[in-house]
């Protein structure tokens, strides 16, 4: 799987407004863009892709930027990748149970609707209050606790 720079930048830019702002101020794109070093044109075409999918709201004015629309712990991981990059596998950018293959190839499908699953099982569960508290549900450290999961293959 590949996650976008889209994705992390998005998720980088949610957990920094969980952080820095639990009292629910505002905090400006530049301030976003400079502390975890995204550029701002993409910055801004991002929070606009979160306000569309009313994860993140913009306030104008002298103290305005932008600020989470709901809690953090209703912000999951996959909200957020949906809202800026669409569904989480797709297929020639089809979604798995749209996609037809002739008979020998058919099982191709099942193996794509099986890895949407296992994302899901990650993604879904996983929020910005997770993220942002660093206090991961044990649907992550079970699966970080197993060495094999670090190695690369």
């Amino acid at each position: 799987m590949r996650v976008s720079a889209k994705s992390d930048y998005a998720l980088r830019a949610l957990i920094e407004m969980a952080v820095e702002r639990e009292d629910g101020r505002p905090v400006s794109a530049e301030e976003l863009g400079r502390l975890q070093e995204i550029p701002h044109g993409f910055l801004q075409a991002i929070l606009a892709d979160l306000r569309r999918a009313g994860i993140v709201v913009s306030q104008r004015g002298q103290y305005g930027g932008w600020r989470l629309q709901r809690a953090a712990g209703e912000i999951s991981v996959a909200d957020v990748i949906r809202a800026v990059d669409g569904p989480l596998v797709s297929v020639y950018g089809l979604r798995p149970e749209s996609v037809t293959y002739n008979d020998s190839a058919a099982v191709l499908q099942h193996v794509w609707i099986a890895a949407r699953s296992s994302l899901r099982d990650v993604f879904e569960n996983v929020t910005i209050a997770h993220l942002s508290s660093g206090d991961m549900p044990e649907v992550v450290t079970r699966r970080t606790a197993d060495e094999d999961a670090w190695q690369t293959r």
